[in-house]
């Protein structure tokens, strides 16, 4: 029986080049957004607050990446997974740093879940678009 197994880790350069891009992305669209990167333990690696995104927002931008990297799903199909069921829908929505709305996005190398990127501070739809480009820039986004 094996006891451990190798895992791979997204570095700080490129959590800081997916927030960047996702940014970027957000100014293309004509809004300002917030946008984090979490590990596989949903601990931030790099964030990064658009020009006059919405202070707020930038919890929310964790959230998405937490709950992304969490549930190993993107946060918009983790709501559509719930719809269905009311009280379990209040509850997992209800626990601290979870978010069940479009924008966040795991991240995901040969089937391993490294981590999630959030992204919150437009529609959710463009939200969602700034995660996937970041992921995008960094090679590791899969439809």
């Amino acid at each position: 029986m094996e006891v451990t197994r190798p895992t791979r880790k997204l570095t700080a350069m490129a959590a800081f080049e997916a927030v960047r891009i996702a940014i970027t992305r957000a100014e293309e669209l004509g809004v300002a957004v917030n946008a984090s990167v979490v590990d596989a333990g949903g601990r931030e690696i790099a964030f990064l607050r658009g020009d006059g995104a919405f202070l707020p927002s930038g919890q929310i931008a964790r959230d998405k990446a937490y709950t992304a990297a969490g549930f190993g799903i993107p946060t918009g199909d983790l709501y559509k997974a719930l719809s269905g069921e009311p009280d379990v829908l209040a509850g997992i929505t209800g626990q601290p740093n979870v978010a069940a709305f479009p924008g966040g996005v795991p991240i995901r190398v040969e089937n391993e879940l490294i981590g999630g990127i959030g992204v919150s501070g437009a529609s959710a739809e463009q939200d969602d678009i700034c995660a996937k480009a970041g992921l995008a820039a960094i090679g590791l986004w899969q439809d």
